[in-house]
């Protein structure tokens, strides 16, 4: 897909805040360093269309993007961030949890996890979730421009194997930077949204 207006919609922290709409929803979660707002820009090809921070865990609120009057892009607080107090933390958990659980225009998630390491405790609880929601998903392995092809190779395999999705089928390496594999992650939310 070729955007051409993407547009901020709203920021939200409950559900009386997110916008009423019938598109349906790409909701984009991982941890607060995974680069979600950086994978969000690279899609709709915008540099600032999402904000993406030097500090880790700059996103505390949902924020809602209209994708070209076709889909709605949603990209979750991160998860996982340390230097913040346990009331915090709980409280982006809830906002998170919240939207996942009462938002029916949500259709398919995208879990970001950085290629280079193994999957957190709470990167295996949110796929978790995921595979037992039924929703639609992809898991976009980030930051592969700082590894070499055969280092990706070899990650792609082994967080499949941790993930128990050997086949690599849902596994998407990806760099924001240098656009890698976002052709092919279009072709993957058009595919999921077209077999609706």
């Amino acid at each position: 897909m070729t955007v051409k207006d993407p547009k901020f919609i709203i920021s939200a922290v409950r559900p009386d805040q997110y916008p009423e709409s019938d598109m349906l929803e790409v909701a984009f979660a991982g941890r607060s360093n995974a680069g979600k707002s950086s994978l969000i820009n690279a899609l709709a090809g915008r540099k600032k269309l999402a904000y993406s921070g030097s500090t880790q865990g700059m996103t505390r609120q949902i924020n809602f993007y209209d994708i070209d009057g076709e889909i709605t892009f949603v990209d979750l607080p991160g998860y996982g961030y340390a230097a913040v107090s346990k009331d915090q933390k709980a409280l982006w958990g809830k906002v998170i949890e919240e939207y996942l659980n009462v938002r029916p225009q949500l259709y398919m998630v995208i879990l970001l996890m950085d290629a280079r390491h193994d999957p957190s405790g709470d990167d295996l609880t949110m796929y978790e979730w995921i595979k037992a929601s039924g929703l639609e998903y992809a898991i976009v392995l980030t930051k592969c421009d700082k590894l070499s092809r055969m280092q990706v190779l070899g990650r792609v395999r082994e967080i499949g194997r941790i993930l128990g999705e050997e086949d690599g089928g849902k596994l998407f390496p990806v760099s924001s930077t240098d656009k890698k594999g976002i052709p092919e992650l279009w072709e993957v939310i058009d595919r999921a949204f077209e077999e609706d």
